[in-house]
């Protein structure tokens, strides 16, 4: 169990600030990486190849400006999100850029590719896989990815229902690599917590949709924080595939919650309201996970980095404190 040695000299914390389609801008990516976090978007965020090249040349130089200014400063590397799976027209051509310009991390979703891992650690960089399940945990493996993200209960987006404690057991009796966590983190006790039940780092998505350089919009960050955890639905009905989404907005955009509460009624694979394509769905319906439970406000990145900073050395404090009579 470890952060492999091209990311851990850079963190401030073991945190990747999670690839959130819409909402995961420049932005977002450079503040997050600045703070010693790993910043991630995903590449079809960019409606062309062109636009997300550009991206990636905006976001190395910001970063290699700010190391060149300040050599010690711990700055992350940031990651790309690719979509490995025959729906993505474009994935060929943006693996093509991401190896073109070195993407320190690829984190790749919707399908383990072993073509896709050589293409990446060709050129020295990770590789890291988000699942839901123990099957898919395997593929992974076998496919070499250099990390996976256990996508548990609570996670937003295109989240899992598995209890975390028993998937992260699950996925490390066979894989040493290194393993992340994610599904209702927002606070640094959280991250503490993961690494304690065997995860080396933890994947945040929702905590970061509140961030005033998230490209989230301002009622989106406002139904966040109006938000609870029981307001969470997990459905595969707005895409296709199993997400964690708002009651709220999937009330304004017209979803039957009646049908949508009632187990095992919507099938895999079935839109109940048909939409032109994946971007207008997740226009118009929004995700988060059951980290809105303590989501509150809407802090810029760096404030809420160094608050996460601060409630995770305090929680390190308080278990040391806590443990100490129970430790042989």
């Amino acid at each position: 169990m470890a952060i492999p040695s091209s990311l851990a000299p850079h963190l401030s914390l073991p945190l990747v600030c999670a690839p959130m389609f819409l909402v995961s801008g420049s932005e977002l990516v450079k503040a997050s990486c600045l703070q010693g976090v790993v910043g991630t978007f995903p590449a079809l965020n960019l409606r062309t190849s062109e636009a997300f090249e550009q991206q990636l040349i905006e976001i190395s130089e910001t970063l290699e400006a700010a190391q060149s200014a300040d050599p010690q400063r711990s700055i992350a590397p940031y990651g790309v999100n690719l979509i490995v799976h025959g729906t993505n027209p474009r994935l060929q051509e943006d693996l093509g850029l991401c190896i073109k310009h070195r993407v320190p991390l690829v984190i790749t979703s919707l399908g383990a590719a072993a073509e896709v891992v050589n293409a990446v650690h060709g050129y020295g960089g990770l590789v890291f896989h988000d699942v839901t399940n123990l099957r898919h945990a395997q593929k992974a493996a076998a496919a070499g990815v250099d990390g996976i993200i256990a996508v548990a209960g609570g996670a937003g987006g295109h989240a899992g229902t598995q209890n975390p404690f028993s998937l992260i057991a699950e996925i490390r009796r066979f894989f040493s690599g290194t393993l992340l966590l994610a599904g209702a983190l927002s606070r640094g006790e959280d991250l503490l917590a993961a690494q304690a039940m065997g995860a080396d780092m933890a994947y945040m998505g929702t905590r970061f949709i509140n961030t005033r350089e998230s490209l989230a919009s301002s009622d989106y960050k406002a139904m966040v924080i109006e938000a609870g955890a029981a307001d969470i639905i997990h459905t595969p009905a707005v895409s296709g595939v199993p997400a964690s989404f708002m009651r709220q907005s999937l009330e304004r955009a017209g979803y039957d919650l009646a049908r949508l509460s009632k187990p095992g009624d919507i099938n895999y694979g079935e839109k109940l309201k048909p939409a032109d394509d994946e971007a207008k769905a997740w226009k118009t319906v929004w995700s988060a996970g059951h980290g809105v439970a303590v989501i509150d406000d809407l802090p810029s990145v760096e404030a809420l980095c160094h608050r996460l900073k601060q409630e995770y050395h305090d929680a390190h404090q308080r278990l040391l404190a806590d443990s100490a009579p129970f430790i042989l």
